[in-house]
């Protein structure tokens, strides 16, 4: 593996996704997968299935922030900054239905210190936009790949 000074930032955040990825038993356990990974940008789809169904036979609200939220987390945590969910909001607009494949796609709006907001569009396959979801962030003092300008 190249250091981490080496890495262009598509590698920096190709190599901090697949280390989150290999630890995110909620994300695989909900069937999401991840798309891909930028700087400051993910994509993560999820399948409806019968267990995220509500009372009202919709998709259940907090399925879909949890897919929201995941791609959240893979567009904030591209910078090999540890970073972790300060506030997040979301509108519904429309309901998910049994069977409906989703798409999260999250990009960053800003990122100024250890602060960063990112902005999360939820659709379906026909393009009908579910849900809009704003996350701020908050980076934590660690790493996911070590510093490689600390000498041995």
């Amino acid at each position: 593996m190249k250091n981490v000074s080496e890495m262009s930032p598509q590698e920096l955040a190709e190599a901090c996704a697949k280390l989150m990825w290999d630890d995110d038993r909620a994300s695989k356990g909900l069937g999401i997968e991840l798309l891909k990974v930028e700087p400051g940008k993910a994509v993560l789809t999820m399948r409806v299935a019968e267990h995220m169904t509500n009372g009202h036979g919709n998709m259940h609200g907090g399925f879909l922030f949890a897919l929201a939220d995941s791609a959240f987390a893979f567009a904030c945590n591209s910078y090999n900054q540890m970073t972790v969910a300060q506030h997040c909001s979301i509108t519904y607009i429309a309901p998910g239905s049994l069977g409906d494949m989703l798409t999260a796609d999250a990009r960053e709006v800003s990122r100024k210190g250890r602060s960063g907001i990112y902005d999360i569009r939820v659709t379906r396959e026909d393009g009908t936009v579910l849900a809009e979801f704003r996350g701020h962030s908050r980076t934590i003092n660690r790493t996911f790949l070590p510093d490689d300008t600390t000498p041995a």
